[in-house]
């Protein structure tokens, strides 16, 4: 762990622009925002503009563990939902629409489809992407990397500062057992802090959107139980096992310090998706939830995989408890939640604390990949033509070696991570007698399912 008594590691970095509106807004007084007004003229997210708004609303099927958000129906004047039983790929077509549409009026820094994407031959099949747009000359912004835990900067970027123009919806939790889509509904009605889902104005791919959690409440970028709950529904919910959602600490190449999940489609298996794993959490007896814990096998980042539970809060629960000991301990991570919510997988980190001591190659800095949730999962966002030419199997695994934790290191924070997931590792006689049970083949390749040809990877 960082020693954060003697020195203070900060990165001279150039942030991922999200939103248009990231541009020196803390520096011009019509962003800042006055809840005792009615508007401040610029439609915003923040308290003046938003609790008075109309937004579309998805509403998806009730928890019965959960209680998230009730809705009340339609008020006079209110549209009625357009979708009373969630139809298959119903929030699918709504969050490709609205996205294609945003798209389409321009509000994009680039055409993503446009760039050049492959996949590297081998037996994980990394995959590889050429995306210069990425790399934009902005004001550079220091930003620390030896805590995990920052308090919320109002003066700094945040999603209150977004444009309406860039959210496609709001997510909450409906009142019954249905989904419903309201083509309009007042914000005020049924929540005090609305989830919403965003744009990302600089995608990495088809699709690529923000999932902002109670976005009124300006909460920083650190996983809470409810909030890590909503991304699980929301990996749910779409029934697409092309739709991935990620998560990127402070520490671990968050850029922006508010509260928010990143997801996209990509019609091809992630690499680590198929990277074989051991069971190291075995059977029901040890865990009331039935939530099952593996750590990936040859795989260049060392990572803990959750699967199972009785239901998605248990599963939910574990992975929500293992990231806020790691939050508490200071010790950066990255999430990818895949297979529509069944299977999570997290990365304990330190290539930035590594980039601050001066201990990554020259090599390595001049590409400028800074290795979040995505490059983990083995999908290479490259900003330079060389490095898309000179893609290879062995470049990428130099890359995510430098991510990882020793295995001894590992060894400790999986501990950790298991005491605070409130489960129980496998004593040795237990691993022995069922070594073939836990250990777990690569899973296939997914076929390609029915989103659009842009999604798609060729091969």
């Amino acid at each position: 762990m960082l020693n954060t008594a003697t020195q203070m590691l900060t990165i001279r970095r150039v942030p991922t622009v999200v939103s248009n509106y990231q541009e020196d807004v803390s520096e011009d007084p019509q962003f800042q925002s006055d809840s005792g007004t009615l508007g401040c003229g610029r439609n915003c997210l923040s308290k003046c503009c938003l609790p008075v708004s109309k937004l579309p609303l998805y509403a998806f099927k009730k928890d019965e563990d959960n209680a998230i958000y009730k809705h009340n129906g339609s008020s006079p004047g209110e549209a009625r939902p357009v979708a009373e039983v969630r139809p298959i790929g119903l929030l699918n077509n709504l969050l490709l629409g609205q996205w294609e549409e945003r798209m389409a009026r321009g509000l994009f820094r680039y055409d993503v489809t446009a760039c050049e994407t492959k996949i590297i031959p081998g037996n994980y099949g990394f995959i590889a992407q050429l995306n210069e747009g990425r790399h934009l000359k902005k004001r550079p912004t220091e930003f620390r990397v030896d805590q995990v835990l920052q308090p919320f900067d109002e003066n700094k970027f945040n999603f209150t500062k977004v444009g309406q123009e860039e959210v496609l919806f709001r997510f909450e939790q409906s009142n019954d057992s249905k989904s419903h889509f309201f083509t309009s509904s007042s914000v005020n009605l049924d929540s005090n802090s609305p989830n919403v889902v965003a744009i990302n104005v600089s995608p990495i791919e088809y699709g690529h959107v923000l999932l902002i959690p109670r976005v009124l409440d300006c909460l920083p970028q650190r996983i809470d139980h409810e909030s890590f709950l909503l991304a699980l529904h929301m990996a749910k919910e779409t029934s697409e096992p092309f739709f991935r959602i990620g998560y990127n600490s402070l520490g671990a190449f968050a850029t922006i310090n508010h509260l928010h999940f990143q997801a996209y489609y990509l019609s091809v298996s992630f690499p680590v998706e198929k990277a074989p794993t051991q069971r190291i959490m075995i059977g029901k007896e040890l865990s009331d939830s039935g939530v099952k814990v593996s750590q990936l096998l040859n795989y260049p980042v060392r990572g803990l995989v959750f699967e199972g539970g009785t239901n998605l809060r248990n599963l939910s629960n574990a992975v929500a408890n293992a990231c806020i000991c790691l939050q508490k301990k200071n010790i950066p991570f990255n999430v990818l939640i895949a297979d529509c919510g069944k299977r999570i997988f997290l990365f304990p980190q330190c290539y930035a604390g590594k980039q601050a001591l001066g201990e990554v190659s020259e090599e390595l800095m001049e590409t400028q990949v800074n290795p979040a949730v995505w490059e983990i999962s083995g999908h290479m966002v490259l900003k330079r033509r060389k490095d898309y030419d000179d893609a290879s199997v062995e470049n990428a695994w130099r890359l995510l070696a430098e991510v990882s934790l020793s295995e001894e290191r590992f060894q400790e924070v999986k501990t950790l991570v298991l005491e605070a997931a409130e489960l129980q590792e496998a004593g040795p006689e237990e691993k022995s007698m069922n070594e073939e049970e836990s250990l777990q083949k690569p899973r296939a390749p997914y076929v390609a399912s029915q989103l659009s040809q842009d999604c798609l990877v060729l091969q």
